[in-house]
């Protein structure tokens, strides 16, 4: 089989088996079968394995994510989150959209201590989404806050996205988690502004606090609130980039100082009961599973590909767009877009790093610059139906009357606030490069 056809069976049969229900780990490993079979020949699946587990599993920095994941679920399961959303949510009372802004907040906050999306987002969802629509907020404004703000999990470090993405790319960690750190911070400081403006411009979008409700907490018990439930997650992500930004630890070694703290957090504010930790040790190793197999399956895949000349065939086509260095970032950039419509971050990742880092490599871009990019893009994948995970996380805790379609149009204005982030970091690139430069030496 040619490397065209062999390209177009390829990523056609991952459509398929992806709209049939198949779990993405076994539709991408059974693809890499059949493609070496049709094309380079079943002598090359020895390879493969050696591949998968000389390099693939063999790599130090992912054992980062276990431990993240494993900090990610006991800082959920300690309640912490629930108290310190009811903090957030008096200090804001007399401000116009403040539940709204209490989302952003928060979200941002779970997003650099849990770093996992649905969790983030079916907890915002289960504590902040009836209260808005009680208190009388706009249904789409309140669905579409909790599912962008939530999504920044993926983003804002310490995220195992980011993890995995440096283990692919030949940036290292710690310059990755200090290069998206502003572009998520910034994400985060683009939405609250957008939950202050349209609650200014349309005042019913986000009606304030009763005063009354508010006077039953007084600014002291509010301080006492706030040093209790706010200062602890925030210890908890010093803890964790300190240790990496000032080069005392290693990823994975912070992420080991991450799972320690939230253990702790979790002994101080959860139930403390046994089997609330087995579940929680269940849980995590349910994630890390899936990820670890999705991770096999994309190395198979992508090492088929490789081998049976379809990189060549992107590349070419890439390189041949008009428009030289830009118009093949924007095609290369369109495609995540298109791609987080159909397969969630650890495929694409897995996929497109693999064919696309050459090319940028080779074209003369800092690396850095695009696996961020490609980050940011990637919020989109968990906002964009039809497989938008964000859609069907917020979906299974609403309460009656908020429609998928209701969720459908909340996304929009959200996704466009990630295309104008893109936009701005492709004109002042030092948003992503500075902090780097200054924290790691990048």
């Amino acid at each position: 089989m040619s490397p065209e056809m062999l390209t177009l069976f390829m990523f056609g049969g991952l459509l398929v088996g992806l709209f049939m229900g198949h779990p993405l780990a076994f539709v991408l490993g059974g693809i890499a079968v059949l493609g070496a079979w049709l094309g380079p020949g079943a002598k090359i699946l020895g390879t493969l394995i050696n591949n998968i587990y000389g390099n693939a599993m063999d790599n130090y920095v992912l054992v980062a994510i276990p431990l993240f994941i494993l900090m990610a679920r006991f800082l959920n399961d300690s309640g912490v989150t629930e108290k310190m959303f009811e903090a957030m949510r008096l200090l804001l009372a007399n401000l116009r959209g403040g539940l709204a802004l209490t989302v952003v907040l928060v979200s941002v906050l779970l997003a650099a201590t849990t770093g996992i999306v649905g969790a983030s987002i079916a907890v915002m969802g289960m504590i902040a989404l009836v209260p808005m629509l009680k208190y009388g907020y706009n249904k789409e404004l309140s669905s579409g806050v909790i599912m962008a703000s939530g999504c920044l999990g993926i983003l804002i470090p310490p995220s195992i996205m980011l993890i995995l993405m440096a283990s692919y790319s030949p940036v290292s960690v710690g310059a990755l988690f200090a290069g998206a750190l502003v572009p998520g911070l910034l994400l985060g400081v683009m939405y609250a502004l957008y939950v202050l403006i349209i609650c200014h411009v349309k005042p019913s979008y986000g009606p304030l606090v009763p005063a009354e409700e508010r006077a039953e907490t007084s600014t002291r018990e509010l301080l006492v609130m706030l040093a209790k439930y706010v200062l602890p997650p925030m210890s908890l992500i010093l803890g964790v980039l300190g240790a990496l930004f000032t080069g005392i630890a290693t990823a994975t070694e912070a992420s080991a100082i991450g799972v320690t703290i939230a253990f702790l957090l979790f002994l101080i504010f959860g139930d403390r009961k046994a089997s609330t930790c087995y579940r929680t040790l269940i849980d995590a190793s349910k994630t890390t599973t899936m990820v670890m197999l999705v991770l096999v399956g994309a190395t198979a895949f992508t090492g088929v590909f490789s081998r049976g000349g379809g990189m060549t065939v992107i590349s070419d086509l890439v390189l041949a767009m008009p428009g030289g260095t830009t118009g093949a970032l924007i095609l290369m950039l369109f495609l995540v877009f298109l791609l987080g419509m159909f397969l969630d971050w650890t495929g694409i990742v897995l996929l497109s790093f693999p064919i696309m880092l050459p090319i940028i490599e080779s074209m003369g871009i800092d690396v850095l610059w695009f696996v961020v990019m490609v980050a940011v893009v990637l919020q989109t994948s968990f906002l964009t139906p039809p497989f938008g995970y964000a859609l069907f996380y917020l979906k299974g805790v609403a309460p009656k009357g908020v429609e998928i379609v209701d969720l459908y149009k909340a996304v929009i204005p959200f996704v466009a606030l990630i295309v104008l982030a893109c936009i701005l970091m492709a004109f002042f690139p030092w948003l992503i490069t500075g902090l780097p430069s200054i924290l790691v030496g990048y």
